[in-house]
């Protein structure tokens, strides 16, 4: 299953609806330039999940948590990481194996360490400053 969507700032609402009635994993990867709005659109989706705090991006700090109804999120902005190692000092195995939400941008550098069935959205912006995002399923092989 692939979605497409094409939306504007004003759309974003939406948009994390229609991401949250179609993901089929906990475990959402997101893809995309700096600045195609990544953070913004996680910000959205946990407003949508009943978050009461705005998203911001964990560069610094790696990880946010945030609370939504009857769930939690973990927002991972893995950026900065050098190694694998790094993600796995922090711990990333625990989260990533728990019941909760996993948000990760810049996923790439712990392809190895993600869960078998993952949920890909894929941005990218347009030269009209909407962004046009890619919804799809990966299953990656536990070889």
């Amino acid at each position: 299953m692939t979605i497409k969507l094409h939306f504007s700032l004003e759309e974003l609402s939406k948009t994390a609806q229609k991401i949250l009635e179609n993901v089929q994993s906990k475990t959402v990867l997101f893809y995309g330039e700096m600045g195609t709005g990544k953070t913004t659109l996680i910000s959205a989706i946990v407003k949508e999940m009943g978050g009461t705090e705005p998203a911001s991006s964990p560069t610094f700090s790696i990880v946010n948590e945030y609370e939504v109804t009857n769930d939690t999120v973990y927002h991972f902005d893995l950026y900065r990481l050098k190694t694998q190692n790094e993600a796995l000092d922090m711990g990333i195995e625990d989260y990533l194996n728990s019941d909760s939400w996993n948000f990760i941008e810049w996923p790439e550098k712990i392809v190895s360490l993600l869960p078998e069935k993952v949920t890909v959205l894929e941005l990218t912006a347009a030269d009209d400053g909407s962004r046009i995002l890619k919804l799809s399923e990966k299953q990656y092989s536990n070889d």
